[in-house]
């Protein structure tokens, strides 16, 4: 079976750090096509791809078979809504777009068209999350009454970036939260109502750079949070149940290695090392819980065979408009210091 001509619509730190090799390693697809608006960099690592000046000149050459839409926010919604039109399967990434009626929307014209269509959540792989599912599966925690999930970086100072910027879409909610809130329905599905306080805290900050989110699920309090302020060791996650507990820190592996350019290749690939797994604590005994193999090629390998017609998608739209709504919601609590019942 011939390969999946991949088209990469941007090409910023993501597009080239993250999407890139994950599609040039996937085994049934060929990275064919990038749109970069003004350079063509994507030719130095990937001297066989032709590069466009706009989507639309992508989808009038016919070069590729998968559009994976990599730029801001505000673009998500039109830029995917044209590449269904033109009847091409799409990826979009995290989370998906600005507002959930547009998701909806765009699920609704997939499935007209029968195509597939899927959100970036590369998070759902990373190993401490995998670890988390295989503790809950297993019940090695029992029954659980405490969840919370950190991701806290120390960056005090703003930079010259659209997520920073007065622009939709903007903001640490939409960027970070959109992960938390994902993995937080992974495990436990949708919550009854939504608690939060978002707070924009560096000096002349435009965009928000502070979350605490809590999703009310009955007999689990979930808390979700992340800063742009923390230069302290914080955990990533808590878990608290009948018969003990988990504490992890540190963050997956994978990301600083894909940043470090690092092929995504090889055994040990998104493996932990042993000092950074987290601990588990039972009532008689505590140890070191090795930590899952991360691995986001899984997500690729999952869209080639799924528009193959071999598997169900990883990521569902159904998911990604729920997360939306949660982030909706979330920003309708901080605004008017209400629990927000979800319908």
């Amino acid at each position: 079976m011939s390969k999946i001509r991949v088209g990469l619509v941007g090409y910023g730190s993501v597009g080239e750090k993250f999407h890139a090799p994950l599609i040039s390693v996937c085994p049934g697809m060929e990275l064919t096509a990038v749109v970069e608006r003004k350079s063509n960099r994507s030719q130095e690592k990937y001297p066989d791809v032709t590069v466009y000046r706009s989507l639309e000149d992508l989808l009038e050459a016919d070069a590729a078979d998968l559009i994976v839409i990599v730029t801001p926010n505000e673009f998500h919604y039109t830029q995917a809504k044209l590449a269904l039109e033109a009847g091409k399967h799409v990826v979009v990434d995290k989370p998906v777009t600005v507002h959930s009626h547009e998701a909806e929307a765009l699920h609704a014209l997939a499935q007209e068209k029968g195509l597939i269509l899927s959100v970036f959540q590369n998070r759902r792989l990373d190993g401490d999350i995998r670890t988390v599912q295989k503790l809950l599966q297993e019940g090695t925690l029992g029954r659980i009454v405490h969840f919370e999930s950190h991701f806290d970086r120390f960056r005090p100072d703003l930079v010259d970036n659209w997520r920073e910027k007065d622009v939709p879409g903007n903001g640490i909610t939409y960027d970070l939260g959109t992960h938390l809130i994902d993995q937080a329905v992974l495990l436990f599905g949708k919550p009854t109502s939504v608690q939060a306080t978002i707070l924009k805290q560096r000096n002349n900050a435009v965009a928000d750079d502070f979350f605490d989110i809590t999703l009310h699920y009955p007999g689990i309090h979930c808390r979700l949070t992340a800063s742009c302020m923390s230069n302290v060791p914080m955990m990533k996650f808590l878990i608290l149940g009948e018969k003990g507990s988990y504490i992890k820190y540190g963050l997956d592996v994978q990301e600083k290695a894909l940043k470090e350019e690092r092929t995504p290749k090889g055994p040990n690939w998104g493996m932990e090392p042993a000092q950074s797994w987290g601990q588990l604590h039972l009532a008689h005994a505590s140890m070191s819980y090795p930590t899952e193999r991360g691995d986001y090629r899984l997500y690729y390998q999952n869209i080639a065979e799924a528009i193959q017609g071999k598997s169900s998608l990883l990521v569902k739209m159904e998911e990604a408009i729920l997360v939306l709504r949660i982030i909706e919601a979330a920003f309708e609590s901080h605004q008017t210091g209400k629990k927000i019942t979800l319908a």
